[in-house]
């Protein structure tokens, strides 16, 4: 049982939790999530704010016994060598466990496949220098030695890799091509989900028109930030969402004409400076059947 401090009074429980001990705030949301957290003795959800001299209380969780590698179906390689691997990443795969999450995950896959990772990093997300949702596919790079690891993080974080998507979009944006410049953080009144909010994490996300349809419009979309749910969130924000994505208020009736039961996302290419030999390396990643096949049917209709 821990005093909530003066310093943190005010703040959103899961904000709190992750500066009083440590954690980041996925880990923090977890435990709230899992009912491990309570204040003066009441469940409380995510977005309550905890007030100076409340108590908290916090119940941490066994650790999990690391599941059996499993078979990840769809899950193929795109790039490996000594110090990196690069996969690309199928529909319903996450990219490394967590609570709640029962399905399959890249890194469960590529030790199934005899890879061997970084130990660096959390435990349940070794080697793991970025991620991917669940729902998008794509490129997705993890690191096998521990000098990929340093030198990937540190990629990322200073925004040295060039990361490209293809995004099919509901719409027309106007203009067709520019920059989305604005804050992410949870949604206030939805914590499953994420939006711009003043006060929240700088994102900026660069787009340009590569192709118009009558009720839609794939886009290069070159991100240079990497918040979770970034392009969503921000071509939901000026009313384009991605086609499919449910969850930021795309239209389903679209969705299911084009066969669609996820969001038209996939993360195209990755290039970044190679950890061992510092020249660049460049991966990309087919279209996968689904998405294909709704550009395909957009494509007959103009």
């Amino acid at each position: 049982m821990l005093p909530v401090p003066e310093g943190l009074d005010g703040l959103r429980l899961d904000v709190a939790l992750s500066r009083l001990l440590g954690f980041s705030r996925t880990v923090a949301a977890e435990l709230i999530d899992a009912g491990h957290v309570s204040l003066d003795d009441d469940a409380v959800a995510r977005s309550a704010k905890v007030h100076a001299g409340s108590w908290l209380q916090i119940r941490m969780p066994e650790p999990a016994q690391p599941a059996a590698p499993t078979p990840v179906d769809g899950l193929t390689v795109l790039y490996d060598d000594d110090d990196v691997v690069v996969v690309d990443k199928p529909v319903g795969v996450a990219s490394h466990p967590s609570p709640g999450w029962t399905g399959p995950t890249v890194i469960g896959g590529l030790a199934a496949m005899g890879y061997r990772i970084s130990t660096s990093g959390a435990a349940e997300r070794q080697g793991v220098v970025h991620r991917l949702d669940a729902g998008t596919t794509g490129a997705m790079a993890v690191a096998k030695s521990e000098r990929a690891y340093t030198a990937l993080k540190r990629a990322f974080k200073e925004r040295t890799v060039d990361k490209r998507y293809s995004a099919l979009v509901q719409g027309h944006p106007d203009p067709t091509s520019g920059t989305i410049d604005a804050p992410i953080d949870r949604h206030p009144g939805a914590d499953y989900k994420f939006a711009v909010v003043a006060g929240g994490r700088p994102s900026i996300t660069h787009y340009a028109t590569e192709e118009a349809f009558r009720a839609a419009t794939l886009l290069d979309v070159h991100l240079e930030t990497g918040r979770t749910h970034q392009i969503r969130v921000h071509m939901a924000a000026v009313r384009h969402p991605c086609v499919g994505d449910l969850t930021y208020g795309a239209d389903p009736v679209l969705a299911k004409r084009l066969g669609l039961t996820r969001q038209w996302l996939h993360a195209r290419a990755l290039a970044f400076a190679h950890p061992a030999t510092g020249l660049e390396l460049r991966v990309d990643a087919p279209l996968p059947v689904d998405l294909q096949h709704a550009l395909d049917l957009l494509r007959a209709e103009s």
